[in-house]
């Protein structure tokens, strides 16, 4: 079986799920999010894409309902022992599985939360489960319950945080090396990709980001390939990613030689983040970490060119993107805790000039204030 934590943290996981569902008065939580099943049980699949849920109930019962191809992926991966297969044909409604595997537990009648903020639960398959549970029981949408307490991570989490944030570092270095005049982004891709696989990483949950010239003003992937040329600029976000667990970087590097604006973007970027880290603390606002970062760019002129949003929360994610909640954005509640971890981005796209300059880094709250996981320096490089 190959679980990544020990039977004690899978214990004492499942007992503050269930502590919550007491809290809220739930009887039974319909689990969809692969994040929540990988969380509480090590179930470790991209079958999510297909319907599949994960019961638990208050007596402590859990029963998985999935796919023929996924049974041993839960028996090698997981420590669940109760798993169901729907069968694959043509009209098909795995919700009558799902039914059925509730009235075994007694569950008609009572008060069901379900996940219903989740990649693998299509709009189309929410319709049928809640044509299928009309008039059977009382739903909830319990979206957050389990992401809650995902949010802060236990000392077995953060070990693995620290090996991702390492393999990034790792990743950088690779950049260093091959990026310059002539060469391909497909060749600096393929090299912090290897160096990821080869220190024991995985595949992040979604694609690195890359793109030179115009395409460095871009926040996703896309399929374009360029060479490097001089005077050019090289736009790149990763992650380190190990056991599932994510920690993102974010660079603008110019190439041959920077535009006078690069560089005043750079010192605006450097002084957003360390701003952003003044006030990343436990007890403060994650919006007002926000608020200090726009703040910084828009007293330097640079209000259209910044990003409404600087950075969430990282940790255990699957495709299609590595990004989990809270996200960093003026007003929100979320209080800062000892155990959050955060990637921060301080994003300028100048469209006017076509420039680009970004830097991210991820974070460890603690108890007295936070630490950079990543040992990279923070200066604008030239190659």
């Amino acid at each position: 079986m190959g679980l990544h934590f020990t039977q004690e943290e899978f214990k004492l996981r499942k007992s503050k799920v269930l502590q919550s569902m007491k809290e809220q008065n739930i009887d039974a939580l319909l689990i969809f999010r692969q994040e929540s099943m990988y969380w509480l049980t090590g179930y470790d699949t991209f079958g999510y894409v297909f319907f599949q849920s994960l019961i638990l109930d208050q007596k402590g019962n859990v029963i998985l309902l999935t796919r023929a191809p996924d049974l041993r992926q839960a028996q090698n991966t997981s420590n669940i022992v109760d798993i169901r297969i729907w069968v694959d044909k043509d009209g098909s409604n795995p919700t009558d599985d799902l039914k059925i595997i509730l009235d075994e537990l007694s569950l008609k009648g009572k008060k069901l939360g379900v996940e219903y903020e989740a990649y693998g639960l299509t709009g189309r398959n929410a319709l049928r489960l809640n044509k299928s549970l009309e008039n059977y029981c009382e739903i909830y949408d319990k979206s957050d319950l389990i992401t809650k307490l995902r949010v802060v991570k236990s000392k077995e989490e953060i070990v693995y945080v620290r090996k991702a944030a390492e393999l990034a570092d790792k990743a950088l270095d690779e950049v260093w090396k091959h990026a310059k005049t002539g060469i391909s982004e497909s060749k600096i891709l393929a090299e912090m990709n290897r160096v990821i696989f080869e220190g024991g990483g995985d595949y992040p949950a979604n694609e690195f980001i890359i793109g030179s010239g115009k395409n460095a003003l871009l926040c996703r992937y896309q399929a374009e390939k360029q060479i490097l040329k001089n005077p050019d600029q090289l736009t790149i976000e990763w992650a380190g990613t190990y056991r599932h667990y994510h920690s993102a970087m974010f660079r603008t590097i110019p190439i041959g030689k920077a535009d006078p604006k690069h560089n005043k973007m750079h010192e605006a970027c450097i002084e957003a983040l360390k701003n952003c880290e003044s006030k990343l603390k436990p007890g403060n606002k994650i919006g007002d970490v926000f608020d200090i970062h726009a703040k910084t760019f828009d007293d330097h002129g640079y209000n259209k060119a910044r990003m409404n949003a600087c950075g969430y929360s990282l940790g255990t994610t699957f495709s299609p993107n590595w990004m989990d909640v809270p996200m960093i954005y003026t007003g929100n509640p979320y209080i800062i805790e000892p155990g959050n971890v955060f990637f921060m981005h301080m994003i300028l796209m100048d469209s006017e000039n076509q420039l680009a300059m970004n830097l991210g880094e991820t974070y460890l709250v603690t108890k007295q204030g936070n630490q950079r996981l990543g040992k990279q320096k923070l200066d604008l490089v030239i190659l």
